[in-house]
């Protein structure tokens, strides 16, 4: 049982919920507007500065580069931000693994 807590607590989960949201947006169609997870969208306000993006970055990984630089023009902006941490979460990783 104390082994199973140990490995609990050293789970990665910020790396698994990156992997899960990159998933997530290959996932999604980005042409549907019947479900939103933006707060802002569900309470009624039309305007987000979010809005957009994932269904941008899945049009992005697509191959649809205008689309979704009018859906909205930061897509690949995120992909860079989300990769890069995903990178240096697998490298935290692999170093606390081998070196302690």
């Amino acid at each position: 049982m104390k082994d199973f807590g140990h490995r609990l607590q050293t789970l990665p989960v910020e790396l698994i919920a990156w992997i899960v949201s990159i998933l997530a947006i290959f996932t999604i169609n980005p042409y549907s507007d019947s479900f939103s997870l933006c707060l802002l969208d569900n309470l009624g306000l039309h305007w987000c500065p979010g809005c957009g993006l994932g269904r941008a970055m899945n049009l992005l990984a697509r191959g649809k580069f205008l689309a979704s630089w009018e859906m909205h023009p930061l897509a690949s902006l995120a992909y860079g931000v989300i990769f890069h941490r995903i990178w240096k979460l697998i490298k935290q990783l692999k170093n606390r693994t081998h070196y302690g």
